[in-house]
Order: structure tokens, then C-alpha cells, then sequence
């Protein structure tokens, strides 16, 4: 997909087949991830990404999950934790060079996604 994501990473964790116009929104947020990586010089670990809704709905995610769209993706970055994480992608909307989206922080790691309209939360 990218220099440093394979296409494996983002697939849904059931084993199923992911469709494509799924795949295409899986590219425009791997090439989002890429320029957080190529940043950051640092490795991001992809917790979660694509999500059928049979699996989303199985480990309680939203109903309306961007995860199921194929542009959302639970993320760590080596030797950052998630507020950090957080803050740095808020940076980089800020200056325009990351895609407006959702931007969760969570304890363990950070959700990001490209739907396009700002949405902030933290857990």
C-alpha cells in the first residue's frame, strides 16, 4: 500500500474480504498514515482499521463507525503515548498537512479517520 503499511494491516481481524470501496478509503487513510510515519520517523503499530459490521457490532463498536467505511484506524506510535499522539495530529490538521476527521485519545492508544468533519473526544 505505502512504503511502511501492508495492505494486511488494515484488514478487518474476522478474516473477512474487504470490498472495495472499502479499499479506497483504506488507501486515502494509509497515505495519511504514511506522512504521520515519514513525521515522525517513528514506527505506528495499527491496532485496528477495517471493520465488517458483524465484527464491529461483536466487540461493541458504534453503530456509525468510521471504522466500517474503511477511514478510520486505532493507532500507536513508538515511544509517543496517545495524548501526544493525539496533540500531533491535531498539530498537523492544524497546519493543513493531515486530513480533517475524528481524532479520539484513548489510554492505550489513538483513533484517527478521515470522514472529513472535525470530532474530538477523549476517553
Amino acid at each position: 500500500m505505502t512504503k511502511n503499511f501492508k495492505i494486511q494491516e488494515f484488514e478487518c481481524k474476522c478474516g473477512c474480504k474487504m470490498p472495495v470501496d472499502v479499499l479506497m478509503n483504506i488507501y486515502k487513510l494509509a497515505m495519511q498514515l504514511q506522512f504521520l510515519r515519514d513525521y515522525t520517523g517513528r514506527p505506528i503499530r495499527i491496532n485496528s482499521a477495517y471493520r465488517c459490521e458483524s465484527h464491529n457490532k461483536a466487540i461493541g463498536g458504534s453503530e456509525f463507525s468510521q471504522h466500517i467505511l474503511g477511514k478510520a484506524a486505532d493507532i500507536t506510535i513508538q515511544s509517543l503515548n496517545s495524548a501526544e499522539v493525539f496533540a500531533l495530529i491535531e498539530d498537523l490538521i492544524d497546519m493543513g498537512e493531515m486530513l480533517q476527521g475524528g481524532l479520539g485519545r484513548y489510554s492505550t492508544f489513538t483513533h484517527y479517520d478521515i470522514r472529513k468533519t472535525r470530532a474530538r473526544w477523549s476517553v
